[in-house]
């Protein structure tokens, strides 16, 4: 089905409105005594929604002790030795697990103060040595109650899936199409090269997705992003050219754009007074 695309002014207004949404559902959850597990991107996209919504947990005075974070993705190395894939190093700059905890993690426990914050044994993160455990592991808690999604600029990759991926897809480790770590250097500006992304990756996949999301958004922003946005508006059920389309296949998709990729709403959506 196609996703009517909700159109915000500029990505600051997106972000405070997907964090109001979230804290709100945050604050349900609570209330009933269960987790609550938020399905994050590392990278541009979401970062104005992060932001709001450590705005949002310090002004509602949240606590998160029964938050989880489910990073989407990592880069993995292949070791010499015995050829099996490891985690990149969480101090590298581009290191998601270094992403969640410092762009995510920290700021969000800072606003909910000490002893209120999500522990550390609650930010998860694949891993490449097995890949069907987070599968099971994110079955077992319930679901993701909220997945933000993110679209590759030139490829429609979503998490490290390139174009091509198969609908049914579960976490696992994939070699990194070319146009996907193009559009890396951009996200992450430390790498010097093509030659210094990491070829490798360890993501969810379009499946895992797709079936073990309660509901997704996804966040598109930008100029650059402006194809990405066309394509997902346009989709009418997942096309493995443009993996990001699995958005149309998701139980409760929303699509939230910004006015400069061109996309142009029946009722565009501002910000809060």
């Amino acid at each position: 089905m196609r996703v009517p695309p909700t159109v915000f002014p500029d990505p600051e207004a997106l972000g405070r409105a997907l964090a109001a949404e979230i804290a709100t559902e945050l604050e349900d959850a609570a209330r009933r005594g269960r987790p609550y597990v938020l399905g994050c991107p590392g990278g541009r996209s979401a970062h104005s929604t992060y932001s709001a919504l450590a705005d949002e947990v310090a002004a509602r005075r949240l606590d998160l002790g029964h938050v989880v974070i489910a990073m989407m993705d990592e880069y993995v190395v292949r070791a010499e030795d015995s050829g099996l894939f490891r985690r990149i190093a969480p101090g590298l700059p581009h290191s998601c697990v270094r992403f969640g905890h410092a762009e995510i993690v920290e700021p969000l426990n800072a606003a909910a103060g000490a002893g209120r914050g999500i522990t550390h044994d609650r930010l998860w993160v694949p891993d490449p040595a097995d890949p069907d455990e987070y599968d099971r592991r994110i079955t077992g808690i319930g679901g993701v109650d909220l997945f933000i999604l993110a679209s590759g600029a030139s490829d429609g990759h979503i998490a490290f899936n390139p174009a091509g991926t198969g609908a049914n897809t579960r976490t696992r480790v994939v070699k990194l199409a070319e146009r996907t770590r193009r559009d890396n250097l951009v996200t992450f500006p430390t790498f010097g090269g093509l030659e210094e992304v990491p070829a490798y990756g360890v993501t969810v996949g379009v499946g895992t997705i797709r079936d073990l999301s309660k509901r997704v958004v996804m966040v598109v922003h930008g100029a650059d992003k402006a194809e990405a946005a066309r394509r997902l508006a346009a989709a009418e059920g997942y096309d493995p050219g443009w993996p990001a389309t699995v958005l149309s296949d998701c139980a409760r998709p929303r699509l939230l754009a910004d006015a400069a990729t061109g996309l142009v709403a029946a009722q565009p959506a501002f910000d809060r007074p």
